[in-house]
């Protein structure tokens, strides 16, 4: 985390007003991402931050969706350098090698006091068909994208910290505590929890509206042992050489709680030798000890699970400890009159599953493709924004389905076997019907193809056209919770979600997802073409629309000697 700001300097010439099309409060990556697009775009941009560069942040493991998003934003606003993020090779030479690999999603159950059970584990190998993604060291991606703001045009005050933000019918006032004032048509407050527009017009809910509750401990480490170097699992019951646990970001789930262990020391390339640990877990199942401290309770965790504790011996913490009450927290509205909360600022759910900065690139896209034409009308009327707020509650209405009902089944593995697998089934189609639409838009200029991935009736989710998907997770959280309350058992839990995968004519059938018995999915590139054949082919409706345009896609761009990438 930052540390302490400095003492800001005086302004020199604090009673001058400086204005501006667009303040943004919070200089992490989504503000500094917004900045870059704007000024690249010709707008003037004030971007504001309380602290400064490098910092630690925590939303470090990328997903393929993520990437897709962020290869969006750059074709559509020309921000070429927004392409360095697409895969760790390009992260390594263009950003540094300081980065990690995120090859799979990892996860370990334990019980207090055993060796974890080989058979009760799951991995999903991110296809390399879809990108080879990366684990990000934030302290350097954030200062770097803050860099690429400012090479554009953004103003930029680090250590300035906002005084007052007065609104009226032609724009907002900002007046740093240094005296110096900014006038802006419109105000993105990308800060965070402790967003000063959130309290200016007390749009926190109390308590947050999500079911999901948690409290999260986290920091950086060097020498934690890779999984694989201390397990004692068999090697049949492993997973294969090739893709080891220690190749991506690795989940060891405890009852209403979890593990993360993120290194940027996987990648060939790297020289960082630091590995991102933290631990989040239900406050009511644990309540946050007033007599001890963080490292205190972190090592009396790693004593109860004899496996993860292996991974820690002899490993030293770098930075001091993270120590959260509830992370759970929402707004009850997002949108304003010449003002946006953007997405941490808006509401923030759990690190699991890593759907933080991908949920937060979809926002940016939403408001960026508004704001610019608004920006040209001189019309910032709370309606034409409205599509911002209604995806930004959203993502976090299905996110906290999903998270919920996944630390509900952690005490019971085929349950969670069943969940994660309503999470893993739509994760390929989901980034395919992005990357259609990107392409096409590529391909042929038209912003239609984007436009329409706003056209469905369940926006937030992440296949989110399908009825039938939307049931799915219905099914999911409502057959969690009557596990939880003791209405049902955790077999006959987990077989109705099963049930319901086997009977969707649109879970692909290549990757085996309604197996219970398949806990590692490796696609291969065989098993993709199989996919592309299958949702090309056989799939119905929407799934064999993309898979046909997605061939036809990489046909045209061979034709003109292009990558459809």
């Amino acid at each position: 985390m930052p540390s302490k700001p400095k003492e800001e300097v005086p302004a020199k010439n604090a009673s001058t007003t400086e204005s501006c099309d667009v303040l943004i409060v919070g200089s992490g990556l989504a503000g500094s991402v917004s900045a870059a697009i704007l000024a690249r775009q010709g707008k003037k941009v004030v971007l504001v931050d309380a602290a400064t560069h490098p910092r630690m942040a925590i939303g470090e493991s990328m997903t393929p969706q993520l990437i897709e998003w962020l290869h969006i934003l750059a074709v559509r606003f020309d921000v070429p350098e927004l392409k360095h993020l697409l895969d760790i090779k390009s992260i390594t030479e263009h950003i540094g090698p300081f980065h990690g690999r995120k090859q799979s999603f990892g996860f370990i159950k334990h019980d207090v006091g055993k060796e974890p059970d080989p058979r009760e584990a799951n991995m999903f190998v991110i296809p390399k068909a879809l990108t080879e993604a990366g684990h990000l060291f934030r302290q350097d991606t954030d200062t770097y994208y803050f860099n690429v703001a400012v090479k554009y045009g953004a103003v930029a005050r680090q250590n300035w910290r906002v005084s007052n933000l007065d609104f009226d019918d032609d724009g907002v006032t900002v007046t740093g505590q240094n005296g110096e004032v900014f006038r802006a048509k419109y105000l993105i407050d990308a800060s965070g929890f402790r967003s000063l527009l959130a309290e200016k017009f007390d749009l926190r809910e109390q308590p947050a509206r999500f079911k999901h509750h948690a409290r999260s401990m986290f920091t950086h480490y060097i020498g934690v042992k890779p999984f694989d170097d201390v397990s004692h699992h068999p090697v049949s019951l492993r997973p294969p050489a090739a893709s080891p646990w220690g190749g991506g970001t690795l989940h060891h789930l405890i009852e209403r709680g979890w593990f993360w262990i993120i290194p940027f020391n996987n990648y060939k390339d790297s020289k960082n030798p630091i590995i991102s640990v933290g631990l989040t877990m239900d406050e009511r199942t644990y309540p946050k000890p007033k007599d001890i401290t963080p490292e205190e309770e972190f090592q009396g965790f790693l004593d109860k699970y004899p496996a993860v504790k292996r991974q820690f011996e002899g490993a030293h913490r770098v930075r001091e400890w993270v120590s959260t009450d509830r992370l759970q927290y929402s707004s009850k509205q997002s949108i304003g009159y010449r003002w946006c909360l953007m997405s941490h600022a808006a509401g923030f759910l759990d690190p699991l599953f890593s759907r933080g900065l991908s949920n937060t690139f979809e926002v940016v896209y939403a408001l960026m493709s508004r704001l610019l034409p608004a920006i040209d009308d001189d019309d910032f009327t709370t309606e034409r924004f409205e599509y911002v707020e209604t995806i930004e509650r959203g993502l976090l209405h299905f996110n906290d389905e999903l998270v919920n009902s996944s630390y509900i089944s952690f005490s019971h593995f085929p349950l969670w076997n069943a969940v994660f697998r309503v999470w893993a089934a739509y994760l390929t189609p989901g980034v395919m019907r992005l990357s259609r639409a990107r392409q096409q838009y590529t391909l042929t200029g038209d912003v239609k193809w984007l436009d329409d991935l706003e056209k469905s009736p369940n926006p937030g989710l992440w296949w989110p056209n399908s009825p039938e998907y939307r049931q799915i997770v219905d099914t999911m959280a409502e057959v969690c919770e009557k596990y939880e309350a003791g209405d049902m058992d955790g077999d006959t839990a987990a077989g109705i979600i099963f049930d319901a995968l086997r009977a969707s004519d649109e879970v692909n059938p290549v990757f085996k997802w309604a197996d219970p018995d398949v806990k590692f999915v490796f696609p291969s590139t065989a098993m993709m073409a199989k996919f592309m054949y299958w949702a090309s082919v056989k799939a119905p409706g929407e799934m064999r629309e993309l898979g046909r345009d997605t061939l036809s896609g990489i046909v045209r761009s061979a034709a003109r000697g292009q990558k459809f990438v």
